[in-house]
Order: structure tokens, then sequence, then C-alpha cells
């Protein structure tokens, strides 16, 4: 009987210790097949994002949520869009660029279009800086149409 009871005390160690020990794995189970499911389930969004954020980085440039109002700051991202806002005394040509951080709108007055920018081109620009209707610009900044890396 001490033989049982120490193993009844055991099984019951060993039953609240396997219910522990499948807690325990259970929780880091879920740990490791919670990283590979949310690396699996992560969306190409993300992703593309991450990327941006890496190449602006090895570019040099400033994270765009990073960027101080009224201050000069070199930015660099994909463009996103190009638009061509018609004004009756003077068209504007609105480009947005995303460097996976947010999204920020270049802003060239007088122009109607720039050879070389589109949706997709990677783009350096430098300029000072302001919050128009809450959104970082850029106006009449200076570019240079970045190569893509091989």
């Amino acid at each position: 009987m001490a033989d049982h009871q120490p193993s009844v005390s055991s099984g019951s160690s060993a039953s609240s210790a396997s219910t522990a020990s499948p807690a325990s794995t259970t929780d880091s189970a879920r740990g490791l097949f919670g990283r590979l499911a949310q690396r699996l389930t992560r969306s190409s969004t993300e992703d593309e994002a991450q990327e941006l954020r890496a190449e602006s980085e090895r570019q040099g440039a400033t994270p765009i949520c990073d960027l101080p109002n009224r201050e000069r700051a070199d930015v660099c991202g994909t463009v996103r869009s190009v638009t061509m806002r018609p004004r009756a005394d003077v068209p504007a040509l609105v480009v947005e660029i995303y460097d996976g951080s947010r999204p920020l709108h270049l802003v060239w007055l007088g122009r109607r279009e720039i050879l070389g920018i589109h949706a997709g081109v990677q783009l350096r620009a430098t300029g000072r800086v302001s919050y128009y209707r809450g959104v970082p610009t850029i106006f009449n900044p200076f570019y240079e149409i970045v190569p893509k890396s091989a």
C-alpha cells in the first residue's frame, strides 16, 4: 500500500504533471506553430511593407512615419499612384510614395506629368516636409529614380 500510495501520489503527480506537461507542450507548440502560422498567413501586403522598409533603410532614407514637420528630409519609396489635380490657374502633379511605414505625397506645382514616374517606380526624394491635411507632403521635391535592385 505504501508502494501504491506513492504510485497514486506519483500518479496524481503524473496526472497533474501530464496536465501541466501537455499545457506547457501546447504552449511551446502554440508558440512554434503560432509563429509558423503567422509567417504563413501573413498577407503579401505586410511582406511587401517589410521589404520596402528594408530597402528604404538600405538607401539611407528617413522612414516616412518618423518625418518631423517643417524639416528637410530624404525619403525613399515606391510610387503607388500618380494623379494630376487640375486647377484653373495651376495644375499639380501628385505622386504618392510608400516606404512600408506610411504614405507620403510628392507634389509638383505647374507640372502635368514627369516622364519615368509611374506606379511601381522606386523614387528617392528630398525636400521640406509639411503635413497637408494630415498627410506628410513635400512640394516641388528634388527626386531621383532608383533602379530596381537585382
